[in-house]
């Protein structure tokens, strides 16, 4: 193999946002938001991004309707059905969906995501999040959102308790022995008996170790409780910066977390988000923002920015500047719950916007970076990050679907090939293959339960 083929690569996923990452995205010509409850719409985008050899698509998600669905098309299908339609339709491409630790419990999860794993030869992945909509907790007959810490201890259990269940069967607990009448050897699947605070599970699980071992565990906290998180149990983060000092700073401090925990800094990848507007002259993706941005309404806006601050801002001039004393809780980004917040204090500190100046700079892609040029330049800004060890890839958000994405995949990775960065043809099959990450060998043996 040549000194070419061992460099390390970028590993580039689809973040797919019904129609596109930005807020009037739905009301552009060049969107399809009259698809987005169309699997088949999906199937395509996704056939595109196999087609470029990307990593995987990505699919937020959450247990609540957010965001004013009166100016924007919020509304969602659940990932975890989508991606297996989305397995029908594809190879090779990796298949990550978004479900949260507090709306779960353990085993109905690890049974949708075992599934599809299995059902895709081994290409599932699993955004791990603990849920920050308050909304959502009336959907499920609570009278409140539990606090962060308390979600975090929780998601600590749970994840536990599924990486058991999906180990609960050994590897070849499977006999299939039609001679002698043996179909699996019981004595090679166990019951996990995970007893904690919040998550009690017996098992063992009702169907056989997934063809990765488990499935990639995604994770995309910032705050102190979900970088400790990530350092423990994650194998890619989804992170926003918008600068390459502070994506340069979050990508040591994981590295040294998942060190820390005894882990191969290497299998933890570190994926920030960039939403490029493309076309052939800078001049031209400045004005495609701009036509973009002022498709925004301005309540839509407002609306996305008080779940942000916390502060009701309906009282605010559109065409003064932004009130500094709006970010004062916004705490050290170090050490704060509300990573998000601290993005955005952080845009509002350096560039001083007016109110309207910021709806339009967090209208691209909530909080993550948004650039405009040429795929020369979107290629530049990627390969600058990826060699100053700000990033191991990029999470891709285009602006506006189906077309955002096709314009990266014809006119920014055959750059990012040509540089010996980016993979020409898959070389495996399952998302553990084009992450680079190890298949986890099963913690559950004979030997181990008896010990």
């Amino acid at each position: 193999m040549s000194d070419r083929e061992h460099r390390r690569q970028l590993s580039l996923n689809a973040f797919i946002y019904p129609a596109g990452h930005h807020e009037a995205a739905w009301r552009h010509p060049a969107s399809a938001a009259e698809r987005i409850y169309d699997a088949s719409y999906y199937q395509e985008i996704a056939r595109t991004a196999e087609a470029a050899t990307l990593d995987a698509v990505f699919f937020a998600d959450g247990p609540a309707l957010q965001g004013d669905v009166a100016h924007n098309a919020v509304g969602r299908l659940e990932p975890i059905t989508l991606l297996t339609a989305i397995a029908a339709a594809t190879e090779r491409i990796g298949l990550i969906a978004t479900a949260s630790t507090t709306y779960y419990e353990p085993y109905n999860l690890a049974r949708l995501f075992g599934s599809l794993d299995h059902i895709s030869g081994g290409r599932a992945g699993w955004n791990i999040v603990t849920t920050g909509n308050d909304a959502a907790a009336a959907n499920f007959g609570l009278d409140a959102h539990p606090p962060h810490a308390e979600r975090y201890a929780r998601a600590r259990e749970f994840v536990d308790a599924v990486i058991a269940l999906w180990d609960s069967w050994e590897d070849d607990a499977v006999v299939l022995d039609r001679e002698a009448g043996i179909y699996a050897d019981a004595s090679k699947i166990h019951e996990i008996g995970h007893a904690g605070e919040y998550v009690r599970v017996r098992g063992p699980f009702n169907q056989p170790r997934p063809p990765q071992g488990h499935p990639v565990l995604v994770q995309a906290g910032a705050s102190n409780d979900g970088r400790a998180f990530a350092g423990r149990y994650a194998e890619a983060i989804f992170t926003a910066h918008q600068r390459l000092a502070d994506a340069q700073a979050f990508y040591a401090d994981i590295k040294a977390r998942a060190a820390s925990f005894g882990r191969r800094p290497e299998d933890v990848k570190i994926l920030p988000g960039i939403s490029p507007f493309i076309a052939g002259t800078e001049t031209a993706a400045r004005a495609l923002e701009r036509e973009f941005n002022e498709l925004t309404v301005p309540a839509y806006g407002l609306l996305q920015l008080e779940r942000i601050t916390g502060a009701s801002l309906n009282h605010l001039d559109l065409d003064a500047p932004v009130p500094p004393a709006l970010f004062a809780g916004a705490g050290d980004v170090t050490d704060n719950g509300r990573s998000r917040l601290q993005v955005v204090a952080g845009i509002v500190e350096r560039e001083r916007p007016t109110v309207r100046g910021l709806l339009h700079r967090l209208a691209g892609a909530r909080g993550h970076r948004v650039f405009a040029g040429t795929p020369e330049q979107v290629a530049d800004t990627i390969e600058e990050w990826f060699r100053s060890n700000a990033a191991d890839g990029f999470n891709v958000m285009p602006p506006y679907y189906p077309g955002g994405l096709t314009i990266f995949a014809e006119a920014v990775v055959p750059i990012l090939r040509d540089r010996g960065l980016f993979r020409t043809e898959y070389t495996g099959h399952t998302l553990r293959d084009h992450f680079g990450l190890p298949r986890p060998t099963g913690r559950i043996t004979a030997s181990a339960v008896s010990a």
